[in-house]
C-alpha cells in the first residue's frame, strides 16, 4: 500500500463532516495565507494544520508533521528567493468534496508589485485533506515549475526596466 492509499485508508468517516465545516476551515486557511503573505507570519497558517500533517510539495518533497513543514515554509517563503517576494495567495476557484472530505483549488502564486501595479503570477492545484476540527490533515500542491520560471523572468525583467527609468 503507498503512503497516500494508507493515508486515505486513516482518514475518519468523512460522513462526520459538513460542507459548511469544511467550507469554515478552508475560509480560515485562506486568510491565514493572506496575512502570510503580507506579514510573513505563517504561524496562523500552519495552525490550520494537525500536528501530524503531511505536505506534499512535487518540488521539494513531503514533509511529515507541523514542525517539518513550520521549518520548511519558513526557509522557503520568508528566508529564501524568490519565495519572499510572493505577497499574495488568491484563490481562482475552490471544490469542495465534503464526502471526501477534500478541497481542490486553484491558487495564484503573486510576486510583490515591482512598482507599476502590473501583475505577476504562477498557479498551483492544491489538494486540501480535511481532518476535522477545523484542520487540514495533509496539502498537496501540483504546478508546472517551468511556468514558475517563465513568470519569474518576466517580472524580474519589469524590476530591472522599472530601476533604469
Amino acid at each position: 500500500m503507498s503512503s497516500d492509499q494508507a493515508e486515505a485508508a486513516a482518514a475518519p468517516p468523512s460522513a462526520t463532516w459538513t460542507r459548511e465545516e469544511i467550507a469554515s476551515a478552508f475560509e480560515k486557511y485562506q486568510a491565514a495565507a493572506t496575512h502570510a503573505g503580507a506579514t510573513k507570519d505563517w504561524e496562523p497558517w500552519l495552525e490550520c494544520f494537525t500536528e501530524d500533517c503531511r505536505y506534499n510539495e512535487h518540488l521539494y518533497g513531503v514533509m511529515e508533521g507541523r514542525d517539518a513543514v513550520r521549518k520548511w515554509i519558513v526557509s522557503i517563503m520568508v528566508d529564501q528567493y524568490p519565495g519572499n517576494e510572493m505577497d499574495y495567495f488568491p484563490i481562482e476557484w475552490s471544490v469542495i468534496d465534503a464526502e471526501q472530505g477534500l478541497v481542490v483549488c486553484q491558487v495564484w502564486n503573486r510576486m510583490r508589485d515591482p512598482g507599476d501595479g502590473s501583475i505577476f503570477q504562477e498557479y498551483n492545484i492544491t489538494i486540501l485533506r480535511y481532518a476535522g476540527n477545523g484542520m487540514f490533515a495533509s496539502e498537496e500542491d501540483v504546478y508546472n515549475p517551468h511556468h514558475f520560471g517563465v513568470m519569474l523572468a518576466g517580472w524580474e525583467q519589469r524590476l530591472a526596466e522599472l530601476a533604469e527609468a
